[in-house]
């Protein structure tokens, strides 16, 4: 798999799908609609899915599709695989709060491998590479950053949690450790913040679903983190039926992870 072509055709559509996703942001009065789950959707959503999902089926014809915004994409049993959010973080979206991501991402026998997490309102781009590792790439000159996690001190760890899912669970987690600092951030920026060693561990009591979640994986894993399950440890497998992930935290290594 030509893996660099996979990082540019990404990087790309993530950026394209973000100036769609700024046009709406930028609306005085955008709609918002409740999908099946009550869960928002806006023209945003459904613009950046549509421009990102062509451009993948054009560019990887024979890789399966699974995409949150493509109900019928979501009864497939893969392991291998092309999965995107294309608005992650809608209520931060709607609320105006500037922590939305574009996600996506490549799955390769039930690994996230390579992906990109665009903030566009933030103006901040998290992608793996070619070879294996990870860096942040400026938007406006293209340059890029090498990044990687932390070297965490369980005497005061930076801590990093949901800030439209925050709830007594998590708390009661975090609670088990010492914490120096904590950030409260949407989407899956929580990922990157880990990776770039601004936190050191992010718990996730709550649903989520693995086109929330690859693409940061991708990222995190390749700057030298861990994801794991709650429950009995492991690596977040992807290619569930279903695509729904149990709990999981995200942690720089060196980092005494806590049962729940």
């Amino acid at each position: 798999m030509n893996y660099a072509a996979i990082t540019e055709t990404f990087t790309q559509l993530a950026l394209e799908a973000g100036d769609l996703i700024m046009q709406v942001y930028a609306s005085p009065d955008f709609e918002v609609k409740s999908k099946s789950d009550e869960s928002p959707v806006t023209e945003a959503d459904e613009k950046a899915d549509a421009h990102i999902s062509a451009g993948l089926r054009a560019a990887f014809p024979d890789l399966p599709l699974v995409t949150e915004e493509q109900a019928g994409t979501h009864s497939q049993q893969v392991s291998t695989f092309l999965i995107v959010d294309p608005l992650d973080g809608t209520k931060e979206f709607v609320n105006r709060r500037g922590e939305f991501t574009v996600n996506i991402a490549l799955v390769e026998d039930g690994v996230p491998t390579h992906g990109v997490v665009y903030a566009p309102a933030l103006g901040r781009l998290f992608r793996t590479t070619a070879s294996g590792g990870a860096e942040e790439m400026n938007v406006e000159t293209k340059a890029t950053t090498p990044i990687s996690v932390s070297t965490p001190d369980m005497g005061g760890l930076n801590v990093v949690a949901s800030k439209s899912h925050r709830d007594q669970a998590t708390d009661d987690y975090i609670g088990q450790y010492q914490v120096a600092d904590f950030l409260s951030a949407g989407s899956s920026l929580k990922f990157c913040l880990v990776a770039t060693g601004e936190a050191d561990l992010y718990p996730r009591l709550g649903r989520t679903m693995e086109w929330d979640t690859a693409a940061g994986d991708a990222v995190l894993r390749a700057a030298g983190g861990h994801v794991d399950k709650m429950e009995g440890g492991g690596p977040l497998p992807y290619g569930k039926s279903g695509f729904a992930n149990p709990f999981f935290v995200c942690y720089a290594p060196g980092v005494d992870v806590k049962p729940l």
